[in-house]
């Protein structure tokens, strides 16, 4: 997509338009949800920013693609535009989740108790990227209340904070820094 032009001025009295045209105030939930999705998406880029090349960070940027394809679906009025292929996660990516927790959680020793984040600053910025991601979770369960939401967005968002938190264990453990247990 070329752009052309940055502003607009379209929005200066407080509303925009999502997909399909339709008009919102700034403030409603539907922004709210993919507002709060798109912060998440900017803190996964100083995480991967944070991180060597590899594996890890290559999940990262493959995350921040779905987070496109997660605020182009809440941006979708799905009570009156029907969802683009664009809007729709790409099959496997929720199993994709699950396996590298599984994959991670095999490899770390386990622990009991509530771990106060922090550690090494990729860490401890892989904790602000899962509670940016457990609100935006808890802003789109707010907007499905109200209108239709795909329950993969919701799932995939859940899962994602999953993997969020065990990626920062993992990289604690494997910088040989141990968690503060509370």
């Amino acid at each position: 997509m070329k752009i052309t032009k940055v502003y607009t001025r379209t929005g200066d009295q407080g509303e925009t338009s999502i997909i399909g045209g339709i008009r919102v105030k700034k403030s409603c939930e539907r922004l709210e949800a993919y507002g709060t999705v798109d912060e998440l998406s900017s803190h996964l880029g100083l995480l991967a920013a944070l991180l060597p090349q590899g594996n890890d960070r290559s999940m990262i940027t493959r995350i921040q693609k779905n987070l496109f394809v997660v605020c182009s679906n809440l941006a979708t009025d799905q009570a009156q535009t029907a969802l683009s292929d664009t809007a729709r996660l790409p099959k496997g990516e929720i199993e994709l989740l699950e396996q590298e927790v599984d994959k991670m959680m095999s490899l770390l020793p386990e622990r009991h108790g509530f771990i106060l984040p922090g550690g090494t600053q990729a860490a401890a910025q892989a904790h602000v990227c899962r509670t940016v991601c457990r609100r935006a979770e808890r802003r789109i369960v707010a907007l499905a209340e109200l209108t239709p939401v795909s329950p993969e967005t919701q799932c995939y968002i859940n899962r994602l904070s999953d993997y969020l938190f065990v990626l920062a264990k993992k990289i604690n453990f494997n910088a040989n820094v141990s968690e503060i247990i509370w």
